[in-house]
């Protein structure tokens, strides 16, 4: 179970876990939550030769759903999810109730952090009201060449990779591809996205859904819902950060810490929904994950490109970390892989979230005795569980039995 911070700080929370000591992410929760009295219409760089507006609003559903919220509250679980790891997170804002910088302002600020990978966070509207034709997620990749001949390298190197691995994580969590804006399998090419223009560290631009259509608003706002998404985003750096260039190793994703139990490794979900291109002024959700509904494509979208497969010759594949899990009944352990594989499986502990989240929902003594009375006993088992995946990951392949 997972703490989840209360602050967005450039400092990592104390680690959990070290499969990403030493590496560094930048997270850059799209638009803010005031303009604080700065022209969003200041022309800047757009990285292709011309200029654009400084800044926009971000989207708003037409029930009132600012993206720029949406965004930062799933930033914030997926900022606990790396941290628990042993990342460094920076991000590109400090809050969600004040001035968040002009798009050239963040992407100088991902350069300026040497970051392993930058991920900008966004969701789509595509209609002042409801759309509901329109869904799914879809990742922005850069037209090429860039003129940078450094951006150019990274994003088409890469930064394509990271890209394509966070589209696949997205598919193995249960999103769904968006199904407009030229998306083709979750990626979509576009030449006017200054922050993959001016980033020179791999960038990888979401459009977790589209908030025009209403189940994917829903989705993108629940607690629920954005524990999805960041499931999905968690799993996509891991792919990257583990493995490189090299595809991961099994269909499988992680999920982001809950807010109200505390922790100490993110907890595995198989299903994310997307998320939303605004930023956000909530804090982070508090409970766990359980079922997606599709995610809809943003405004801005990207290229597509073809889910990865991942799977291992002597153990199963299974929800948790992206990775293989305990060998099962009859099969010779495999000794993990040199790309990063872990070989932990966190499954037991994503499949008691939903009980934490219930606890979480109430106050009455009565409900949480009658919970934990009913559920208690499979949740020892399934913490169980998760405790020997790690004390298997421990001793290299061989439990010490």
């Amino acid at each position: 179970m997972i703490a989840m911070p209360t602050t967005a700080s450039a400092d990592p929370a104390p680690a959990q876990g070290n499969s990403l000591a030493g590496k560094t992410v930048f997270l850059d929760p799209g638009h803010q939550g005031s303009a604080a009295g700065n022209d969003l219409n200041k022309p800047v760089p757009d990285g292709r030769g011309s200029t654009k507006p400084c800044q926009t609003t971000g989207a708003t559903s037409p029930d009132g759903i600012a993206e720029h919220t949406v965004n930062w509250d799933i930033t914030q679980l997926v900022k606990a999810g790396l941290e628990s790891q042993g990342a460094k997170v920076v991000l590109s804002r400090q809050d969600d109730t004040g001035w968040g910088g002009c798009i050239d302002e963040r992407a100088n600020a991902a350069n300026a952090s040497k970051a392993d990978i930058a991920v900008n966070i966004h969701a789509d509207s595509t209609s002042p009201g409801t759309d509901a034709a329109k869904s799914g997620f879809h990742i922005i990749v850069p037209e090429l060449p860039i003129p940078d001949a450094t951006v150019n390298e990274v994003q088409s190197g890469p930064g394509r990779k990271a890209a394509e691995q966070m589209r696949d994580a997205f598919k193995a969590a249960g999103l769904v591809p968006a199904n407009y804006a030229g998306a083709q399998d979750g990626l979509q090419t576009r030449a006017d996205v200054a922050a993959v223009n001016l980033t020179k560290v791999p960038d990888v631009f979401a459009e977790l859904g589209n908030l025009s259509n209403p189940t994917d608003a829903a989705t993108l706002s629940s607690k629920d819902g954005q524990l999805k998404y960041a499931v999905g985003l968690v799993d996509g750096i891991l792919r990257f950060l583990l493995t490189g260039s090299t595809p991961a190793a099994s269909a499988t994703t992680t999920a982001p810490p809950a807010t109200t139990a505390p922790a100490t490794t993110p907890a595995p979900a198989t299903t994310t929904a997307p998320a939303a291109t605004a930023p956000s002024t909530t804090t982070p959700p508090t409970t766990a994950p359980r079922t997606t509904a599709p995610s809809a494509p943003s405004t801005s979208g990207r290229t597509t490109t073809t889910p990865s497969t991942k799977t291992t010759t002597t153990t199963p594949v299974v929800p948790g970390l992206g990775l293989p899990s305990l060998p099962i009944e009859g099969q010779d352990p495999a000794t993990p892989g040199a790309t990063g594989e872990s070989g932990l499986d966190l499954t037991g502990l994503q499949s008691i979230l939903p009980l934490l989240s219930e606890l979480s929902d109430t106050k009455d003594p009565k409900v949480i005795e009658g919970l934990l009375s009913s559920e208690g006993n499979d949740a020892s088992s399934q913490v169980l569980k998760a405790m020997l995946s790690v004390i298997y990951q421990m001793f290299g392949g061989k439990l010490p039995i």
